[in-house]
Formats: structure tokens, sequence, C-alpha cells
């Protein structure tokens, strides 16, 4: 054991380290954390319109049986939408729903350009603007159903021929263009990390470099700020623009699709897989065992390739409710290869982890207060768990990580390894079989074992009884180890 964590403290911890503080991985942690708000929102106007629109009729469905539910008139289903106040609770939640999920990948793209201008040290706000700028100019134009404006008969046929033909510059500085929602949504996520990331690089080092418009000491500062960004703005605009037009003359699609297809759709297939999912698993408890936070290490794959993965699950759940999902299951749609009407479910997201794995936080350390509890006879430990209690519940576990401690403590690496992969590889196979809902709502990381995952999967009570067993197995890894814990201590004093 002693020659492991020798070997791994002289190259695993380096690299770790040198992960947890690059800037750039920085950025797109706290990008991630800065966006949590906006995604809590709409995990509640989710939840919220699940809940009016599908009940009390989901538990008619389960008596009459679907199909004789399906028999029932629309007037004969009654929801809670049917009551005034309650509905036009739902139809507000539509609009939270609308001004966050819908275009969350406006939200990250600012969230992103501002936390890495922060990091090279320039003005933040103008990194935000720059960023949220070069998705747009990125995304394809839609002009959608123009007829109208163009008018009927033979010009408009003309023009409406010419669209099909090709949009002409002249059309497009005539005619507000369009942009469809479905690239504004959390698959924007991979375009604006690497576009984003360009254009915000390129506008910090002109800043940094001084090629700006400097104003006298008597301008205002907001009004100095604005200018001395004007010459590294247009720059950086002007050149994701040149690479966006060169993409699109050379392959004919824009840059989106192309990430899209070629670096997002293969990281999603390797995302679902059991592999890389207990890969991630394992090296989060291996940073933690050394004291470096395994999750903010690794933030840049389970936020950055999970997280958007869970961001759509939440907003095909609040288009087609559990129901929906359900259905998109049984017929196979659990890939973008294999989408039904452009629509796939995601079996494992960023918050499968916390629904199923990490209660009171990585590691499962909530079945280790409750092991102390019971068996151990340590005061030392017994002193730390009255204090790590509460904070576990709410999968806060630092107390119990640093006070125990678990860092660095050899005793404690193999549970704190095992009993997550465990939990892990059921909830996977759970979910793989569909004997559980995957998790389709983003909810508060604070929230308790049990209930996190409840409320994660759309309210499925299955959800309970696996979180139930792996905390059952969880807790029986622990054990041993607090119970040989005591006799290290027995054999310290004698």
């Amino acid at each position: 054991m002693n020659g492991i964590t020798a070997w791994m403290e002289k190259y695993i911890v380096p690299v770790a380290a040198k992960i947890g503080s690059q800037k750039h991985l920085v950025a797109l942690r706290d990008s991630m954390i800065g966006m949590l708000p906006a995604t809590l929102a709409g995990a509640l106007a989710a939840m919220i319109s699940a809940i009016v629109t599908t009940f009390p009729s989901s538990i008619q469905q389960m008596v009459d049986g679907p199909t004789k539910f399906a028999a029932l008139a629309p007037d004969k289903v009654w929801t809670l939408a049917n009551v005034p106040i309650i509905g036009d609770l739902n139809n507000i939640s539509g609009l939270v729903n609308q001004g966050t999920l819908t275009v969350i990948g406006v939200i990250f793209a600012f969230s992103w350009g501002y936390n890495l201008a922060r990091a090279y040290g320039v003005n933040d706000l103008a990194g935000g603007i720059v960023s949220v700028a070069t998705l747009f100019a990125g995304l394809p134009n839609q002009l959608g159903s123009i007829g109208t404006a163009l008018g009927t008969g033979k010009a408009g046929t003309a023009a409406m021929t010419k669209i099909n033909d090709g949009i002409s510059a002249q059309l497009i500085a005539t005619y507000k263009p369009f942009f469809a929602a479905g690239h504004l949504d959390a698959d924007a996520y991979f375009t604006v990390i690497i576009m984003g990331a360009i254009a915000v690089i390129l506008y910090a080092k002109l800043m940094l470099a001084n090629i700006t418009i400097k104003m006298p000491d008597t301008v205002p500062p907001a009004v100095a700020k604005a200018f001395l960004a004007i010459i590294p703005t247009i720059a950086s605009l002007y050149v994701v623009s040149l690479i966006y037009y060169i993409f699109q003359k050379l392959t004919g699609h824009p840059i989106i699709y192309l990430i899209a297809k070629y670096i997002a759709a293969p990281f999603q297939v390797l995302s679902q897989n059991i592999v890389a999912v207990l890969i991630v698993t394992i090296f989060v408890s291996i940073f933690w065992f050394f004291g470096i936070h395994g999750p903010n290490v690794l933030s840049p794959a389970l936020d950055g390739i999970w997280g958007p993965l869970g961001l759509s699950n939440q907003q095909l759940y609040f288009k087609e409710h559990i129901s929906g999902i359900q259905h998109l299951i049984s017929q196979g749609a659990t890939s973008q290869a294999h989408a039904v009407n452009n629509e796939y479910v995601n079996l494992w997201v960023r918050g499968s982890w916390d629904a199923f794995a990490w209660f009171g936080g990585s590691g499962g350390t909530i079945t280790l207060i409750i092991a102390i509890l019971i068996f151990s006879k340590r005061k030392d430990y017994r002193t730390v768990v009255g204090i790590g209690l509460a904070p576990g519940i709410f999968e806060i576990n630092e107390p119990i990580m640093f006070g125990l401690p678990i860092v660095l403590n050899p005793i404690f690496l193999i549970p704190f390894t095992v009993a997550p992969l465990i939990s892990v590889i059921i909830a996977y196979v759970a979910t793989i079989l569909h004997l559980v809902n995957p998790v389709v709502v983003a909810v508060p990381w604070v929230t308790p074992p049990i209930l996190n995952a409840f409320m994660a999967t759309g309210f499925d009570w299955r959800a309970i009884v696996v979180v139930v067993i792996n905390l059952v197995i969880t807790f029986f890894i622990w054990t041993p180890f607090v119970i040989a814990a005591n006799k290290l201590e027995e054999e310290e004093v004698d």
C-alpha cells in the first residue's frame, strides 16, 4: 500500500494539481458553476410542468392501464392544468424554461467568455459579449417561411426559388435572419467551448498587447473600458467569422454541424460507455484521496461532457414529460444515432453520480458516518462524525474527508474507491435495462440522498429502491474498514 501511495504521489498527484490549476480548465469549471442558478430555475420549471400536466392522470393511467387510458376522450383526462391558478403557474413555468434551458447555450457562452477573460486578467464583461457574439455569428440562418414578406405570384416564386438555390447577400441584408432554438440550447456547448475560446483568447491577447484605443484620463472609466475593447473585439469576431465562412465554403455545412457530428457526437457515445463512467469515478476518488477536489479537477469532463447531456434530458423532460421519455427509451432512442424524430434520451448524465453513487459526497461517505456511529469505538472518529453528520446529509463531506481523515489514509482508500464503483455499476445496469428512469432533472447538489434520486428521475419510485440497495451495499463495504480502524487504534495504544 505504501509503495502504491508513493508512486501515485510521484506521478499522479502532480498531474492532477496542474489540471486543477490550469486557467482554461478553471475558467470552464467556473463557467459551469456560474450557470447553476439558471439551470436550477429551468429544473424547477420542468418539475412543475411535469406535475401539473400529468397529475393525477398518471395515477389514472396506472389504474386503468395504458390501453384503456389511451382510449379515453381528451375531456375525460383531468390534470392539475385544468385548475385556473395552477394552470397559469404551468404557463409561467413555460416562460421560465424558455428563458433558461431553451437558451442555455447562450447563457453558457456569456459565462464562458466572462470567466475566460477574467482568467487572462482583461475586461471580463467584454469577454462574455465576445463569446455570445461568436456563438450567434456561427449559427445557420433559417429564414423559414418568408413567402409572406416576399409576396406571392411570379415575383414571390422567383424569390423563393432564389432562397432554395442559395441565400444571396442582398437577401441576408434585407431580411432579418431567424435562429432555430435548437442551436441555442445545450447542443451549442461544444461550439461555444471551441470557437468561444478562440475568440476570447485572441481578444485577451490583443488587450494584453495594448492594441487598443486609449482615451484621455478625463473620460469616465466605463467609457474608457469600452473603447479599450473595441479593436480586440472587432479583430476577434472577424477572425472567427472568417473561420466560419471558410468551413462553410469548403464543406457546405455550418461549423456548428461539423463540431456536433465529429466532436460532440463521439464524446456523447463515449460518455454512455460503462468503461468511461467507471474511469471518471475511479479518478474522482483517487484525486480526493490525495486531498485534491476530484469533481473540480474533472469538471471539464463531468460538466463539459456529461453536463450538457443532463441539460438535454431536462429540456426533453419539460417537453415530453416522463411518459415521453419512457416511450423514447422503449423505441431504443438512447443516442443521437438512434434518435426518433431528432429526439433521444441520454441514459447517464452528470447528475447520475449524485443521484446513485455519491451519497453524502464522493465515496458515499454518509454510509461511513453511519458505520462509525454503529461500530466505531474511537473517540476521535465519533467526535468528527458528530460534526460532519449534518453537512453529510446535505452532500458536504469535507469535515469527514479532512477530519477523520480519509485523505492520505491508506485504510480507507479501498472502500472510498470501491463503494462508488459498485454503486455506479448497479445504477448503470438498472438504467440500461430500463428498471429505473434516467436522470432527467437537475436537482440542487445539496439535496439529501434518496430524495435526490427520486426527484432527479422524474419522481420514479424505483430510484428509491436502487438508492437503498446501493446505500446498504456501500454500508457493508465501509463497515469492515471501520472495524479495522478500531483495531489499528488499539495497536497504536499498546
